[in-house]
C-alpha cells in the first residue's frame, strides 16, 4: 500500500486530499498535520447550529464540511492526521462498520501504549486514556473507498475549541470548556516529554504497516493534487457548508391547532441527533435530521427524513425501522427507536 507523508500542509490539502484519492480510485495512508488552524464539521451536522460562523469569520477561522460523519472539532498542528482510504473491497473494509473501528484503530491504540500510556478502544471511534478522550476519529464512504479519518492529539487548544461552538450563553460555555478540559487529554498532558513529530509518525506507520501490510512511501501523484484543485471551490463553498440551513434549535411554533413546527436534539449512545418537525394532526409534512452522527450510507439520512414524510407520529419507530430493514443501514450506536424518540420530542 502507498503511504503519502506530507508534513505540514495548509488547511485545505489536510482536507481535500482524501476526498480526492477515492474519487481518482486510489488508496493508500496518508500522514500530515495542518499548517494552519481551522474548524471541520461532520457531513451530517448543521454548520450554523454547531459552529459561531460570525466569531470564526471575524477571527479568519475558516469552517470546512467534510463528507465524514462525527463532530465538530477545531484543528490545528497540534494534531498528526492519519487519513486511510481503502478500496471497500479490500478484506480489511468488510463487515460492520464497527468492527472497521475496531481493527483498525487497533493500531493507534498500540502506538499511544508504545508511548507508555494505557490506551483503550472505545466504541463507536474514540481511544481514551484514564477515560479521556486523546483521539477522534470519523469514517464514511466517498466513491468506492472506504475512508477512516483520526488524529493522534500532541498538544490542543481547549480555549479556541470552547469559543468557536455555538452555544446559548457564556455560562454553557464555561461548562463546555470545563468538560472539554476534564474528557480530552494529549499527550502533553500525560508524558514528562513530548517525541518529536517524526518519532510520531515513525510509529504510526510502523503500526498500521503491522495491520495493513507493506507500506511503501511514494511522493503525491499530481493527478491527486489537481483533483484537489477540482474540489476546492465546491467543498470549500457556502453553499456546501450550510447545506443544512439556519433553523433555530429548541423551539416549538404552534403555527394553529394540530400545527406545528419544532425542532429538538437527542443523545444518542452513537451520537447526537437533531431533528426539525412540521406536524400537521398527527402526521409528519416536513422533517430534517442532521446530527453528530455516522450512517452507511452517508446519503441515507436525507432519504430516511423523506420517508418519514406523510407518515403518523406515533408509527415512527416502526417507519424507521422497516428503513433501516429495506436499506440496510448501519448507524453504530444508533437505533430505529432512538431516531423516533428525537423526532418525537419534536413533535
Amino acid at each position: 500500500m502507498d503511504l503519502y507523508r506530507l508534513g505540514a500542509v495548509s488547511w485545505q490539502e489536510s482536507q481535500l486530499i482524501y476526498h480526492a484519492l477515492p474519487r481518482l480510485g486510489l488508496g493508500g495512508l496518508v500522514i500530515l498535520r495542518p499548517s494552519s488552524p481551522y474548524v471541520c464539521i461532520g457531513y451530517h451536522q448543521d454548520a450554523a447550529q454547531e459552529v459561531d460562523l460570525a466569531y470564526c469569520r471575524a477571527c479568519g477561522i475558516p469552517v470546512f464540511r467534510r463528507e465524514v460523519g462525527g463532530g465538530a472539532v477545531y484543528l490545528d498542528g497540534g494534531q498528526i492526521f492519519y487519513q486511510l482510504v481503502l478500496d471497500r473491497r479490500h478484506p480489511l473494509a468488510q463487515g460492520a462498520k464497527e468492527d472497521c473501528y475496531r481493527r483498525l484503530l487497533a493500531s493507534v491504540v498500540a502506538v499511544y501504549r508504545d508511548l507508555g500510556l494505557d490506551a483503550t478502544y472505545k466504541p463507536v471511534n474514540d481511544i481514551l486514556v484514564d477515560g479521556r478522550k486523546i483521539s477522534g476519529n470519523g469514517a464514511g464512504e466517498i466513491a468506492d473507498a472506504i475512508v477512516l479519518v483520526g488524529n493522534l492529539i500532541v498538544d490542543f487548544d481547549y480555549d479556541t475549541m470552547a469559543r468557536v461552538l455555538r452555544v446559548p450563553d457564556e455560562k454553557f460555555r464555561d461548562k463546555v470548556h470545563q468538560s472539554l478540559r476534564e474528557n480530552l487529554t494529549t499527550l502533553r498532558r500525560e508524558l514528562p516529554e513530548l517525541p518529536d513529530t517524526a518519532a510520531l509518525e515513525d510509529r504510526l506507520v510502523q503500526r498500521f504497516a503491522e495491520v495493513l501490510g507493506t507500506l511503501t512511501p511514494q511522493p503525491l501523484p499530481e493527478a491527486v493534487r489537481r483533483e484537489a484543485a477540482r474540489l476546492a471551490p465546491e467543498l470549500t463553498s457556502e453553499a456546501w457548508l450550510l447545506r443544512r440551513g439556519t433553523q433555530g434549535e429548541g423551539r416549538r411554533v404552534r403555527i394553529r391547532s394540530g400545527a406545528e413546527v419544532a425542532q429538538r436534539a437527542y443523545k444518542a449512545p452513537g451520537g447526537l441527533i437533531r431533528a426539525t418537525v412540521e406536524v400537521h394532526d398527527g402526521r409528519f409534512v416536513a422533517v430534517d435530521l442532521s446530527g453528530d452522527l455516522f450512517m452507511y450510507p452517508a446519503e441515507r439520512l436525507d432519504d430516511l427524513a423523506a420517508a418519514l414524510v406523510g407518515t403518523p407520529c406515533a408509527s415512527a419507530e416502526e417507519t424507521v425501522a422497516a428503513f433501516f430493514a429495506a436499506h440496510g443501514i448501519e448507524a453504530p450506536g444508533i437505533t430505529p427507536a432512538d431516531v423516533a424518540r428525537v423526532v418525537r420530542i419534536a413533535t
